[in-house]
């Protein structure tokens, strides 16, 4: 995996690179998140960056990046939205008339839990905040639960990344293949590692 680009613009940027990868990974996804995260994980090590930096750098991109798509689905209509997938806009961003129809069922079956557990879940991570928009989905509770979600998320793959140092590819093909499962796996070994560490410490 060639991650020169990615390289070059997480050290010339720093961390507003991050944000704007992870923003454009929202709109417009060349490299999942999974790479990104992972990836600068790895760069905390070898880079200068701060673990805490990156984290609040992804989530503020991941962020701004979501609240674009809503004001998308908020301000136009369904017809119109698959007509623009299933042109060349579509293709561009690689996205498809039935990746929103996948979004919006995921938002209808889910409710408000679609907002917070979309974010882990490919293609759905993206577009999920289409379908919040266009049934105009209270804002303010929209940035609440995608910034829990995204701040999961980035937390997780962003110290995972670091911990498995130049191993970090192998993360990304597990969560390629297991996507939410493996973040959930992750999320709970993470937590049971903090509170065995915390307690280790106290004692």
């Amino acid at each position: 995996m060639d991650t020169t680009v990615l390289t070059e613009l997480i050290g010339q940027y720093g961390y507003l690179g991050i944000a704007l990868l992870i923003a454009l990974e929202n709109i417009f996804p060349p490299i999942p998140s999974e790479v990104v995260l992972t990836f600068t994980g790895f760069l905390t090590l070898t880079a200068g960056l701060n673990v805490l930096g990156a984290i609040t750098a992804a989530t503020i991109g991941a962020v701004l990046g979501a609240v674009i798509l809503y004001a998308v689905g908020h301000f136009l209509s369904v017809e119109r939205l698959e007509k623009i997938l299933n042109g060349k806009i579509g293709q561009t961003l690689r996205f498809k008339a039935e990746d929103l129809n996948k979004a919006t069922n995921f938002f209808q079956k889910n409710g408000v839990l679609a907002l917070f557990l979309g974010r882990f879940v490919p293609v759905v991570r993206s577009l999920i905040s289409v379908p919040a928009g266009m049934t105009h989905y209270k804002f303010t509770s929209f940035i609440i639960l995608t910034t829990l979600g995204t701040l999961i998320w980035n937390t997780v793959l962003i110290i995972v990344g670091r911990m498995a140092g130049s191993a970090w590819p192998q993360i990304v093909a597990m969560i390629e293949t297991y996507s939410l499962a493996t973040v959930i796996v992750l999320a709970l070994a993470f937590v049971g590692g903090g509170f065995y560490f915390f307690n280790r410490k106290k004692a």
